[in-house]
C-alpha cells in the first residue's frame, strides 16, 4: 500500500473515531457504489446532472444530502451474443462513457474522477465530489479482453460480470428462462465461462475490482475460486431475509467475507419487500404510458422521467408503500451478522429502480446514517458500512494487481 493511499485511510479512520463524540456529523466518507445513469446522461438539458433533475443523483442531491462519491454505472442490456449484439452493446457502452467524461469536462469544480481510493479521499479533502466508473453486464466488453484495458484506461475500476439474462461470461441470477436459458441451480446452470475467466484474472492483474452482483450462485462460486483478489457485490441483498434470485445466500454472504470482499447492500424494493401488487401497478402505469407516447414497449431512458410517471408513481406509492429504511436496515443487519461488519456496505440502484422510503433520492443520504444510528451501529461502524470497507477491498485489489 503506496504512503499516500495508508495516510488517506488513516485520516478516515481517525475521523470515525472523533466522530464518535459528535453524532450528528458525517461519516468520514459516504460512498453509494451503484448509480445508474441514461444513455444520453449529459446529452440533453434533463440529465445535465448539474442542474436540478429529475435524476435520483444530480451534483446538488449529493451536495445536499452528503453524498461524497457515486460509482456511476455503464450498463447495457443483454441483446444475442453474436457480432451484431457484440457491437451494439460496445456502442452503447461508449455512449456512456462519453457522458461521464462530459460531467467531468464541464464541472471540474464540484467532482473529479477517483481511479484510486486515494484520489477519492483526495478529492473530499478538497471538498469535491467524486465519481468512480463501474461496468455492469461484461457482455459490453463484445467478447473482446482488449476492451478490459481499453475500460481500465476510460477509468473503470469495476467490471459487473453479468446483468439479467445469460451472457458470454457467466450464468445470471435471473436468467432468460422465457427464451430456452436454464433456471438458477438447474443443471444446465453452467456457471462461469472459459471467458468469464479471463476476464476476472484480467481484471486482478489490472487492480479493477470484480462485481458478482446479478451473477447466478455458481458463478459466484467460479469467481470465488478464479480470483486471486477479494471480489464485491455493488448491489446485493440477503436470500435470507427475503427469499429473491438477486440476493445473496448466506453461504455465499461467508465465502465472499473469507476471501476479504465486500457486499453491498442495496436499497432496492424488490429485493427488500415482496410485493406483488405494487408491481402489477406500476407495469400497468408503464404500459399505460408507452401506448401514449406511441412506443412498442415502455423505454426506460425516454419514459421514468415524465411528469406522468412521476404522478403515477406517486399515486401507486400512497396504495402500495415502498420498502422502508427499517427494512433497509434489517438486511443490513443480517448481512452484518453473517459476513462481519468489516464486509458490508451501502448501496442505493438510485435511476435503475432503487429507491426506498426515507431514501427516495441521495439528497436524503444523511437519512440512512441516522437508520443506523437509531439501530444502534456506532460511529466506527457506520463510517465501515458508508465506504470504509469498499475502500479497504479496493486497496487491498490495487495490491495485488502490484505482485509480480
Amino acid at each position: 500500500m503506496n504512503s499516500i493511499l495508508r495516510f488517506a485511510l488513516l485520516a478516515a479512520l481517525t475521523a470515525s473515531a472523533s466522530v464518535s463524540a459528535q453524532p450528528a456529523q458525517d461519516p468520514p466518507i459516504t460512498i453509494d457504489s451503484h448509480v445508474d445513469i441514461p444513455f444520453n446522461y449529459m446529452g440533453e438539458q434533463r440529465f445535465d446532472a448539474g442542474r436540478d433533475t429529475r435524476l435520483l443523483v444530480d451534483l446538488g442531491k449529493m451536495e445536499r444530502g452528503g453524498l461524497n462519491a457515486a460509482f456511476l454505472v455503464i450498463w447495457v442490456p443483454q441483446h444475442a451474443l453474436d457480432a451484431a449484439g457484440y457491437a451494439k452493446a460496445v456502442q452503447q457502452a461508449t455512449q456512456k462513457y462519453d457522458g461521464i467524461g462530459h460531467l467531468l469536462m464541464q464541472y471540474p469544480d464540484r467532482i473529479r474522477l477517483a481511479t484510486t481510493p486515494a484520489q477519492l479521499m483526495a478529492n473530499h479533502k478538497a471538498g469535491l465530489l467524486s465519481a468512480t466508473i463501474e461496468i455492469e453486464n461484461a457482455y459490453s466488453l463484445g467478447h473482446d479482453l482488449h476492451r478490459l484495458d481499453a475500460a481500465y484506461d476510460r477509468g473503470a475500476r469495476s467490471v459487473g460480470l453479468v446483468h439479467v439474462g445469460n451472457n458470454d461470461l457467466c450464468t445470471s441470477s435471473l436468467p432468460d428462462t422465457e427464451h430456452g436459458e436454464p433456471a438458477m441451480n438447474s443443471a444446465g446452470d453452467k456457471g462461469m465461462s472459459a471467458f468469464g475467466q479471463a476476464v476476472v484474472t484480467r481484471a486482478n492483474q489490472l487492480g479493477m475490482m470484480v462485481d458478482i452482483s446479478h451473477a447466478s450462485d455458481n458463478c459466484v462460486r467460479d469467481a470465488l475460486k478464479a480470483s486471486s483478489a477479494p471480489l464485491i457485490a455493488t448491489h446485493s441483498g440477503a436470500r435470507a431475509v427475503l427469499d429473491h434470485p438477486r440476493n445473496l445466500p448466506d453461504d455465499l454472504l461467508r465465502a465472499i467475507a473469507a476471501k476479504g470482499g465486500v457486499i453491498d447492500a442495496v436499497a432496492y424494493k424488490e429485493f427488500l419487500k415482496h410485493d406483488p401488487a405494487r408491481e402489477a401497478a406500476e407495469k400497468k402505469l408503464q404500459d399505460a404510458i408507452a401506448k401514449q407516447a406511441g412506443e412498442k414497449e415502455y423505454d426506460s431512458d425516454a419514459d421514468d422521467y415524465r411528469p406522468e410517471m412521476e404522478a403515477g408513481m406517486a399515486e401507486i406509492q400512497k396504495h402500495y408503500p415502498l420498502a422502508t429504511l427499517d427494512d433497509y436496515v434489517k438486511q443490513i443487519r443480517h448481512m452484518v451478522k453473517v459476513a462481519g461488519i468489516d464486509h458490508v456496505g451501502l448501496s442505493s440502484d438510485f435511476d435503475g429502480g432503487g429507491g426506498i422510503t426515507g431514501w427516495k433520492d441521495a439528497s436524503e443520504t444523511r437519512n440512512v446514517t441516522a437508520a443506523l444510528r437509531k439501530a444502534g451501529f456506532s460511529e466506527a461502524d457506520i463510517g465501515k458500512l458508508w465506504g470504509g470497507n469498499l475502500l479497504r477491498v479496493w486497496a487491498e485489489v490495487e495490491r495485488h494487481a502490484e505482485r509480480p
